[in-house]
């Protein structure tokens, strides 16, 4: 079993708010860094994206992978990876808990990632760290400039 690094951070905004970005797979690329490009392939009865492809430029490792993913209730989704050219795993979730009475969140990401080239472990939990924090401050940044704008 592939071990996995996670990390948590609390956004100023409500947990509906907070999701509204993490579910808006178009502008992505507006505030993740490493995703150039996406495209929602297929989504569910409720209009949730279900798998989505996406083009990543994370410098050393370059992929156009696609990922599914899994809704939870409002405040969690998770997705496992359906194709890939560099990765062998990527898997991860957002979780997210109302605090201060609903007008904060914590969100905790936890992500795993195996790539098809050898890599040491440390290095490859060092590389999950990076993505995870650099994603959650993006988050962040995202959420509370007030820019997540309306679903479409």
């Amino acid at each position: 079993m592939a071990e996995h690094t996670s990390s948590s951070i609390t956004i100023d905004a409500a947990p509906a708010e907070v999701m509204g970005v993490i579910s808006d797979f178009a502008r992505y690329p507006e505030w993740t860094g490493e995703v150039k490009e996406t495209e929602v392939l297929e989504k569910d009865d409720q209009g949730r994206a279900v798998q989505v492809r996406l083009v990543l430029d994370a410098g050393a490792i370059k992929d156009d992978h696609t990922l599914a993913y899994t809704w939870t209730g409002e405040n969690q989704v998770s997705w496992t990876l359906v194709k890939s050219q560099m990765l062998r795993t990527l898997d991860g979730s957002y979780t997210l808990a109302p605090v201060a009475g609903g007008e904060r969140t914590e969100v905790t990401y936890q992500l795993t990632v195996d790539v098809k080239i050898p890599m040491l472990g440390m290095i490859k939990r060092k590389a999950e760290k990076v993505i995870i924090d650099r994603a959650l401050a993006g988050l962040k940044k995202r959420v509370e400039s007030g820019a997540a704008g309306p679903q479409g």
